[in-house]
């Protein structure tokens, strides 16, 4: 059988230097121009937010998807981590009127900043028991009153906190990023966001590909099963939703420090269907699927800008019309991996193929001169 084509250097030390340059070198060049504006401001702030997106959709698609839960409420951890990794930020780097003047030098914010985002996921990811622990009794639609019940939960406490700036909500951040930029004159948010962004998919893949991955997987097809086949569900299950919750946290610290003001109507349930749109749109289970709808709704979104609130009756149009006509999504449970490994299959098939018959003419060749 003709062997599956492997990408030459790809898994080995060569291939994942590979890959490091490449993102060095697309980094590089997107400050290049970014400096030389040839990327302004609204590209950058597009390109950001398909970077929070990704993470974002991915994140709720290792519950969604890998998992095959049932998760409403993701919104709520991006609170968690937009909130605490603002609040830290306010404290640490910038003079505001909530918590006085810094604590440290508000350059040190180029070096701690990634610090202070994964505080704020670490926080977020403790949040995720909130559900972990209700959801070892529940699945499909209880656990989704769980995860709901969750965001309004987390929504109604950041509502009447008034160190968090209650319903009136939290600004400065973008303070701290320009502490950055005003150091190193870069476009750093951006930066960071692809930096966040490779790392979280790379978590994702290499949690997925391990021994712990394949047990969050088993529960997907039977929990009971599962069990029956020494798999501990309660324990993946926690582990599922703290590293989702985790990751969506991230997401929310970014999207804070990208925007430089939020409230709590930012992550209500209306964030949270937006994750669940990006997850089915791209295939429930498909990391890739959720880094290509995570492109395409953040397209789609700002095309939709000019019609205000109406946007929002097109965005849940969209997920009905996905449910009815295209329910596995657009890649399915499946990777692009697969569909490039399925293509160089058929080439090497098709090349085997035109060898053989090439050698076939010249034999039937020489025997007839032979003849």
């Amino acid at each position: 059988m003709p062997q599956a084509h492997s990408i030459p250097g790809w898994g080995n030390r060569p291939g994942r230097f590979w890959i490091i340059g490449s993102i060095a070198g697309g980094m590089i060049l997107i400050s290049v121009l970014a400096s030389l504006g040839m990327i302004n401001q609204y590209i950058q702030s597009v390109m950001m937010s398909i970077g929070i997106n990704i993470i974002f959709a991915a994140s709720l698609n290792i519950v969604n998807g890998y998992m095959g839960e049932f998760s409403c409420g993701h919104g709520g951890f991006m609170a968690v981590g937009a909130y605490i990794s603002s609040i830290l930020s306010l404290i640490l780097f910038t003079d505001n009127k909530f918590f006085g003047s810094p604590l440290l030098p508000p350059q040190t914010a180029l070096f701690l900043f990634p610090v202070v985002i994964i505080i704020g996921g670490i926080v977020a990811a403790l949040t995720g028991l909130l559900v972990a622990l209700p959801s070892f009794k529940t699945r499909d639609d209880y656990l989704a009153i769980i995860t709901i019940a969750a965001n309004y939960i987390i929504m109604t406490v950041i509502n009447n906190l008034e160190v968090l700036g209650a319903s009136r909500g939290l600004m400065g951040m973008k303070s701290t990023v320009f502490a950055m930029t005003d150091l190193v004159p870069l476009p750093w948010m951006l930066l960071w966001i692809i930096l966040f962004v490779v790392f979280c998919i790379l978590a994702i893949k290499r949690l997925m590909g391990s021994v712990l991955g394949k047990g969050i997987s088993a529960i997907r097809y039977d929990e009971i099963s599962a069990e029956i086949m020494s798999v501990d569900t309660n324990r993946m299950k926690l582990l599922a939703f703290m590293f989702s919750s985790g990751l969506a946290g991230i997401a929310g610290g970014l999207f804070a420090h990208q925007l430089g003001f939020i409230n709590p109507s930012s992550f209500n349930i209306m964030k949270s269907t937006e994750g669940m749109v990006m997850v089915y749109l791209g295939g429930m289970g498909s990391l890739s699927g959720s880094v290509l709808s995570a492109v395409f709704f953040t397209f789609l979104l700002e095309l939709l800008r000019p019609l205000q609130i109406l946007k929002w009756v097109f965005i849940p149009l969209l997920l009905i019309l996905l449910m009815q006509f295209r329910p596995e999504g657009i890649l399915g449970n499946r990777e692009l991996s697969d569909f490039f490994s399925q293509f160089f299959s058929k080439l090497n098939l098709f090349r085997s193929g035109t060898q053989g018959t090439g050698r076939t003419k010249g034999g039937d060749h020489g025997r007839a001169s032979g003849d």
